[in-house]
């Protein structure tokens, strides 16, 4: 008698879940490989515009072999500016090994104040995260629906 093995159904990752803020990551990760092409090769510090819109700045803070540490953000104003404005101030790592990104902080709001997830409980830091890599998920969408295109070093 031949008996078949169950194959478990494969249920997609619930919103607010700890496995749904994964496979977050992981479709951060994809996106901006298609908005920067190679993350390994983004020069130092690059600014992209598109006519009509706001110029987009990203500073390469850290790397290493295995994670990048990268700021991305507008420029309200002219870069040559002394005071620039800027938001929304994301900075994010990006684990290669994994082919994931996550936000590790951010300041969206206009008060100054920076938002950081480590000093909250359990069940706030997962919400946090999980509205702080949802906006850079959309984020990241708008930017390649705009055409903004980002030169790799050579």
């Amino acid at each position: 008698m031949l008996i078949k093995e169950q194959v478990p159904a494969v249920v997609p990752a619930l919103p607010n879940s700890f496995t749904g803020l994964m496979d977050l990551y992981e479709t951060n990760y994809m996106q901006l490989k298609l908005l920067f092409g190679s993350i390994r090769a983004l020069p130092e510090q690059q600014l992209a515009h598109v006519a009509g819109r706001l110029p987009v700045f990203v500073e390469v803070r850290e790397r290493s072999a295995h994670t990048t540490t990268l700021f991305m953000t507008y420029l309200f104003g002219t870069y040559t500016e002394s005071i620039q404005e800027t938001r929304p101030d994301l900075l994010l790592r990006i684990y290669h090994d994994a082919l994931q990104v996550e936000v590790i902080s951010h300041r969206c709001r206009f008060d100054d104040s920076t938002i950081r997830h480590q000093h909250l409980s359990g069940e706030k830091m997962l919400a946090c995260r999980w509205r702080m890599n949802r906006f850079l998920f959309k984020w990241i969408r708008y930017l390649r629906h705009q055409g903004y295109v980002f030169q790799l070093k050579d």
